[in-house]
């Protein structure tokens, strides 16, 4: 599993920093701590993990099983619509799978197993895609109707970060609320590469 740090994304082509240059490493990053999250949580909880699985923030919101599997469709999403891909067959299931979890909510397994899946198709995406071109636009349409038009900026700040971090912070904070210890170190691990040597609190 591949981990990213500052340095990765800096320049790929031309030296210079692209959308999915910022959009990659940040999902890769993210996902990978949603996976360990999970570990801990069956570490934690050996006899009852997979019951965390239909958990819920509230009786209105999706279960953690939902929350794993549209995080995992917002990031290939986001990468897609950035380049103007259409979406692949996996991404279907995935949705499927995250609208029915409260019914069908699977393994930790599984869910691990869809994390995996993001991330080496978000590898795949960096190793082929072109950076986007300058003055790119989206229309983004919604089921109810709506349309959001966006430029490809606007789109990543504004859409695609905000929607991913969405689904993952609920995952984080139904497991906390589920009593599962987690803390700050876990949601931001990918920051201690970047620690500079003695300056943590002894």
């Amino acid at each position: 599993m591949a981990c990213w740090h500052l340095g990765d994304i800096t320049a790929i082509k031309d030296n210079a920093m692209t959308l999915t240059d910022i959009l990659v490493p940040t999902y890769t990053h993210m996902l990978q701590a949603l996976s360990t999250w999970l570990d801990k949580a069956e570490a934690q909880r050996p006899e009852g993990a997979e019951a965390l699985l239909v958990a819920r923030l509230a009786p209105d919101m999706f279960p953690l099983a939902t929350q794993i599997r549209f995080a995992c469709v917002q990031a290939q999403e986001g990468v897609f619509r950035l380049h103007g891909q259409a979406f692949p067959p996996s991404l279907t299931t995935l949705l499927d799978e995250g609208r029915h979890a409260a019914e069908q909510p699977s393994t930790l397994a599984q869910a691990r197993a869809r994390i995996s899946e993001t991330l080496a198709e978000l590898q795949r995406t960096v190793a082929e895609q072109t950076p986007v071109a300058e003055g790119t636009h989206l229309a983004h349409e919604l089921p109810q109707g709506l349309v959001f038009d966006f430029s490809a900026e606007q789109y990543v700040r504004d859409w695609a970060l905000s929607q991913f971090y969405f689904h993952v912070m609920t995952a984080y904070a139904i497991l906390r609320a589920e009593g599962i210890e987690l803390g700050k170190a876990d949601y931001v691990a990918h920051m201690l590469p970047y620690l500079r040597p003695g300056a943590a609190p002894t």
